[in-house]
């Protein structure tokens, strides 16, 4: 067997958070150190502070903030009396959490193929699901990769059919639909803030923001072993309180998030001008790389950068192999997973998401990637197809 030959160059890593910390790590140190010398660890004023900036910044009523994305999602589906007796539409193409939140308030999902262009949850098929099932009480658009779902449409289905929506925005911090932020389009949204995120923290954190400050007085409690008054219970709640040192970590990189984004806009056109300078592009179904596609109706902020092809798995060992860093999310879709059989669903029922599954790649994709590394990338992808 002939072996590969070693890459000579540095490698391109899909995602290299050292930058981001060479360039904000002595302020976010200064942040921390401040929350240690005052011993405020738990729900402290840095807490109460990042909820105000991201009520803000994306408009809606109020922030919540927990302990992970995955919390946000069960905090806003709780808060929401969504539970026993009611199904929730969403999409099999998604991380985990996704359905097991819904799992998790004892609800029933209820899974809807993708819109093979944008990869979101479909509109038309969520009609579908809609029309058969009585039961369902939300539906849950994820805004994958960056880009928010088609809200105009599922605002209207919502309407038509007296149901909540709720975003997992977990990787869409400072999207836009129409020009209403992520996190504002829904009766409640759940942000991530894992440290792979646009937006991340220094460990798990989340939030979840709500149209209602009713609802998000209820989300506080729920968050606190269902406490408005220290050890007085309302109601059976869970531990998810953010930790204030991660508020202080993004508290620092709230004041960079909208240029960060901004950089990821321009490395994401400067991948397109690269493609398009190859002979790469082409339909999947000739062997070719399809581009990821921004609607014009939003802003798309590129948590990834995700290309197409029917070489997938070939072409993310070729790159390994020059030293270049790519991710694939994600290899399975949920109705196929092995803990969510007992959903019911058999593979060959989503075939956009199955599709989907078996040909996305993400390229390396970070505010701070370099030209020379894209062009390094999309070189490589050039030998890889020319061999």
């Amino acid at each position: 067997m002939e072996l590969m030959s070693q890459p000579t160059s540095p490698p391109v890593p899909i995602l290299d958070l050292s930058r981001q910390y060479a360039a904000v790590g002595a302020e976010i140190g200064a942040a921390i150190a401040d929350v240690c010398s005052a011993g405020r660890f738990v729900l402290g004023k840095e807490v109460i502070e990042l909820e105000r900036q991201i009520s803000d910044m994306t408009t809606a009523t109020e922030g919540v903030g927990c302990a992970s994305g995955t919390d946000a999602l069960w905090l806003a589906m709780a808060a929401l009396g969504i539970g026993r007796g009611d199904a929730v539409v969403t999409t099999p193409f998604s991380f985990f959490a996704t359905v097991s939140s819904i799992l998790r308030v004892e609800a029933r999902p209820i899974l809807a193929d993708i819109d093979p262009v944008t990869f979101n949850l479909s509109s038309v098929a969520v009609a579908d699901a809609i029309a058969q099932h009585e039961d369902v009480r939300a539906v849950m658009p994820v805004h994958l990769y960056g880009q928010c779902a088609d809200w105009e449409s599922f605002d209207r289905m919502a309407a038509e059919n007296d149901l909540l929506l709720i975003e997992d925005a977990a990787q869409a911090f400072g999207a836009d639909w129409n020009g209403t932020p992520a996190g504002a389009l829904g009766h409640a949204a759940a942000f991530s803030f894992y440290p792979t995120k646009n937006l991340s923290a220094w460990g798990d954190a989340g939030l979840t923001t709500f149209r209602s400050s009713t609802i998000a007085e209820r989300a506080r409690a729920l968050r606190a072993h269902g406490m408005r008054r220290r050890y007085y219970h309302d109601e059976v709640g869970w531990n998810s309180r953010l930790d204030t040192v991660q508020a202080a970590v993004l508290l620092v990189k709230m004041k960079y998030i909208a240029q960060w984004n901004e950089d990821r806009r321009q490395v994401a056109a400067r991948y397109h001008n690269l493609f398009h300078a190859t002979s790469l592009l082409g339909a999947v179904e000739d062997g070719g790389i399809v581009l990821p596609i921004a609607d014009a109706r939003g802003t798309h902020v590129w948590h990834q950068y995700v290309i197409r092809t029917p070489r997938r798995d070939e072409l993310r060992t070729y790159l390994s192999g020059q030293g270049i860093g790519s991710e694939v999310y994600y290899p399975v879709p949920l109705h196929m997973q092995d803990a969510l059989k007992h959903l019911g669903y058999r593979e060959g029922q989503f075939p956009e998401s199955e599709k989907a599954a078996r040909e996305v790649l993400a390229l390396p994709m970070y505010p701070e990637l370099r030209v020379d590394e894209q062009e390094r990338v999309v070189a490589a992808m050039q030998s890889f197809f020319a061999e």
